[in-house]
Order: structure tokens, then sequence, then C-alpha cells
């Protein structure tokens, strides 16, 4: 599997504080932009499987969900992610 239990926890490490920290938004934010990289590497290879592109666009729109809450409630953490993870915004 391209996501171990290891590189999840060095994800949570960075972003979150500590590898335990799994709840904070920054974390859960890289977790996804890590998952849609790959989907998406993997749909530019398979350009007919529906089903992962429409996991992809859920994934897709959870993340935007996370970072509506992050703009909203801390604005400097937003910035610092978006900058962090290099997203467009």
């Amino acid at each position: 599997m391209y996501l171990t239990s290891e590189s999840k926890k060095d994800i949570f490490k960075e972003h979150g504080g500590s590898e335990k920290n799994t709840g904070v938004s920054e974390s859960q934010i890289a977790l996804f932009t890590t998952r849609i990289n790959h989907l998406t590497e993997h749909l530019k290879v398979n350009k007919k499987d529906h089903g992962t592109e429409k996991a992809l666009m859920t994934m897709v729109g959870k993340r935007k969900q996370l970072l509506n809450y992050l703009k909203m409630y801390d604005i400097e953490r937003y910035r610092a992610i978006i900058a962090k993870l290099g997203l467009r915004k």
C-alpha cells in the first residue's frame, strides 16, 4: 500500500505536532493532500477508472471543507498550511 502507518505518523508528526495528534486540521489536510496527489497520478495512467475519480472528487471536497473551517477560525494557520503544502488558493 502506498500509505503505510509509518508514513501517516510522519505526516502527523510534521503537521500536527506529534504522531498521536491526528485530529488537528493541518494534519488532516496534509493527509488528504497526500492521498489526492497519489490518486491524481493513478488517474493519469488509468483514465477510465471512474470509481477512483469519484473518490478523488470526494476527498477534494473534504479537504476544501477543512480549509474553509481553518480559514474561518484561524487565518494565520490557514495561510501557513497553504504555503507549506503548496496549494493554490
